[in-house]
């Protein structure tokens, strides 16, 4: 379900009929050109998807006889559409508005131009009908890498995140980050809007990030690309120190690189939390530290025997 006002503020529409429903069911992400429709051809008619109308459908629309006009209008709008827009701000015929009228079927007006409007509308419903998932953790953007931390409370997520907004990095979500899947390998997470730019700091309280470091300290969203896991340092537990192996984590059928950061006293971790994020990115151009230096010393092995 989609809300009528939230389509309207985000897309920047003019209502040209209201509806009593405050909601519209659509569950693909995609809109239907109705060229076809209006010269009569249904035998595959995505009535479910939003509806867009441009000049094309425009023009043929004021070309036909009002009588035929709202004929063709009365058979396209039997189904039941979720809503009707049109591109370049233009207003439909009158015909329409009065058969939306009658059949609570709401109508608005864009002044973007029919493609533009089409990518518009075909982002914003990839957004809002995305898989949503939320997880217990701190999201910042490290170097364009947006790193999730997660770990038990108390392990020290916000403090590390602070020290890394004070070297110039954003905040996105602390605490609790709503993530959604935008596209097949891609995930996007943001803070849940009452609680955004706020920070919890043991022994101080609840901070806000953007009035005491500035609007660039912040952002409202941005990708996971790696998910770090802080953990108390366990003397009897063996960490990687070699990094040959990539280990990654399911979010939402979506895998993203993982890693295990053991914290203990005198360890800067958001430092340590800057390298891997660079380190990241390297990995993604191809070079891979680890994997280079295996292969040097395999070849200086081979060089000795």
């Amino acid at each position: 379900m989609i809300s009528l006002k939230d389509l309207k503020q985000q897309l920047d529409l003019e209502v040209l009929v209201e509806s009593t429903k405050t909601e519209i069911d659509v569950s693909i992400t995609d809109v239907n050109r109705p060229g076809m429709q209006l010269v009569g051809f249904y035998e595959y008619f995505a009535y479910e998807r939003p509806q867009v109308i441009g000049k094309v459908e425009m023009t043929y629309l004021e070309s036909l006889e009002p009588s035929v006009r709202r004929q063709t209008l009365d058979k396209y709008m039997s189904y039941p559409l979720p809503c009707i827009i049109t591109g370049w701000g233009m207003r439909p015929p009158k015909e329409l508005l009065e058969i939306a009228k009658e059949r609570d079927i709401p109508v608005f007006s864009s002044p973007l131009k029919t493609t533009r409007l089409i990518v518009k509308m075909i982002n914003y419903l990839s957004r809002v009908l995305a898989p949503r998932v939320t997880r217990h953790g701190v999201l910042v953007d490290v170097y364009g890498v947006g790193v999730l931390l997660t770990g038990d409370s108390g392990v020290g997520k916000s403090e590390a995140a602070l020290e890394l907004v004070k070297r110039g990095h954003q905040l996105c979500a602390d605490d609790v980050v709503d993530i959604c899947r935008v596209s097949d390998d891609r995930l996007v997470g943001e803070s849940p809007e009452r609680v955004r730019h706020f920070m919890e700091i043991r022994g101080i309280g609840i901070i806000d990030i953007r009035a005491m470091y500035g609007i660039g300290a912040v952002t409202l969203s941005t990708s996971i690309d790696l998910v770090i896991h802080m953990e108390k340092w366990d003397s009897a537990k063996e960490y990687d120190r070699l990094g040959l192996t990539d280990e990654s984590i399911d979010i939402l059928d979506v895998k993203v690189p993982y890693q295990v950061m053991p914290v203990k006293p005198g360890r800067n971790v958001a430092i340590i939390i800057e390298v891997a994020a660079r380190n990241l990115s390297l990995k993604r151009m191809g070079y891979n530290a680890a994997h280079e230096l295996d292969r040097r010393l395999t070849e200086m092995l081979m060089q000795n025997s």
